[in-house]
Parts: structure tokens; C-alpha cells; sequence
């Protein structure tokens, strides 16, 4: 039996050694399991929408809402510290059920739409809490003002849609609270509360890509559990 010298590396037996070692690795690599990678949804427009509420003068809150929102989402359901939220939100399709308070809101002394014709949120990370509950920390732009604003989500579903075109969707129930003034939004402070109230509704749907087998997703996928992140 030949016998390796150290002072030889190139010799042979020091050539089939370190063979041998390649081999191990590779198979060790080829055994893990491969990382998923992050799906990308687009959000419907139709089934997503921002309700909000504020104090009018102390007697109710009154209640608006935004549709027609825009934006993507990309997520693993089994794995969201990598997930990202980019949405648009158009608050020339603002609606508080009356003509004349719509144009009030969206005037140069509020919302200043006609400068600023959209909200944009767009997520920084991600906290897990309990099953299916997240709270997802992003920068919020509102009347060209950027604050951090933490969205508590809930996730609903995850499942091909019943009807056509049959889409892979995603629910998703959100709450927040912001203060207006902290955007730059202070005009009739004795009529209109500070604090606004939201809550989100929002549907994304997956395009089809090839390979994609929607039918081998159950009707309903519960969401993936996670501890929630230690302090």
C-alpha cells in the first residue's frame, strides 16, 4: 500500500483524498433543502380597500374609504421575514359620502391631491407574532411627508380562486393608526380629530408561471405558524 508523504501534496493518494472530500460535499449540498423563493402577487384593485376614520368635532366618526389601490407583494406563506409590501393608494378616488366633503378633503389645506395624488406605503420587515398575525413596519409617504407606520396584518387565505381566471390569491385584513398632523395635515383642528383610524382589506392575485400547479393547493392553506420574534 502506498503511503502519502506530507511533504508531497500532489502525490496520488493526496489527489483521490481530497476527490473523495468534493464528492462528500457536493452530496452533503445536494441533501439540504432548497430555500424557497419569495412569490410575487399583484394587488387587485377591486377587492382592496382603505377605510378610515376620524372624529368630527367630537360627535361621530366620520367614515371614508379609498379604492382602487395598486401595488406588489412578494411572500413565502411559510417563511415572511423576507416578505415586501409596495402599494399606491389614489386619494383622488377618496369617498366620505358626500360630494362637498370629498373636494374639503382632498383641498391644498388637507390632502393637497392635486400635488400629492397618492399615499405610498412600502414595507421595511416584517414581525411575527402569533399564528397568522404580523405587524409589518414600513414608510408610509403621505402629502410628501414620510413617517414610520406599523400595519397590524392578519392573514386570511391562501388558495386558487373559485372563479376565472382561477388565480392563485391571497387575503389580508390590516389595522393602523396614524396622526395626521404628523404629516403635515393640521388645518381645522377644532373640527376634524388628529388621530385617524384605517383599516385595510386587501386581495392579491399570483400571473401564472410555468410549472405553477394551482390545483395542488388546498381550498384553504392556514397560515404557516411562527414564534413570535424574541425581545
Amino acid at each position: 500500500m502506498t503511503t502519502c508523504r506530507p511533504q508531497a501534496p500532489d502525490a496520488p493518494c493526496h489527489r483521490r483524498t481530497r476527490a473523495r472530500l468534493a464528492a462528500l460535499l457536493l452530496a452533503s449540498l445536494a441533501a439540504l433543502p432548497a430555500a424557497a423563493t419569495p412569490a410575487r402577487y399583484e394587488l387587485d384593485p377591486v377587492h382592496t380597500r382603505v377605510v378610515f376614520a376620524v372624529s368630527h368635532a367630537g360627535f361621530s366618526q366620520a367614515l371614508g374609504a379609498v379604492s382602487g389601490s395598486t401595488g406588489t407583494l412578494e411572500f413565502d406563506p411559510q417563511d415572511w421575514s423576507g416578505a415586501r409590501l409596495d402599494v399606491a393608494v389614489p386619494l383622488q378616488r377618496l369617498d366620505l359620502g358626500d360630494p362637498d366633503w370629498n373636494r374639503a378633503a382632498l383641498a391644498r389645506n388637507l390632502l393637497d391631491a392635486g400635488r400629492w395624488p397618492e399615499a405610498r406605503f412600502v414595507s421595511t420587515r416584517v414581525e411575527a407574532l402569533d399564528d397568522g398575525r404580523f405587524i409589518v413596519h414600513g414608510q408610509l409617504t403621505l402629502r410628501g411627508v414620510t413617517r414610520e407606520v406599523p400595519l397590524e396584518v392578519r392573514f386570511n387565505a391562501l388558495r386558487r380562486h373559485p372563479l376565472p381566471p382561477f388565480r392563485r390569491t391571497a387575503g389580508f385584513s390590516a389595522t393602523a393608526t396614524l396622526s395626521r398632523s404628523a404629516f403635515g395635515i393640521d388645518a381645522w383642528p377644532s373640527v376634524i380629530g388628529d388621530q385617524i383610524e384605517l383599516r385595510i382589506e386587501a386581495e392579491a392575485q399570483r400571473d401564472a408561471h410555468p410549472g405553477d400547479d394551482d390545483d395542488a393547493i388546498p381550498p384553504d392553506t392556514p397560515p404557516a405558524r411562527q414564534e413570535p420574534a424574541t425581545p
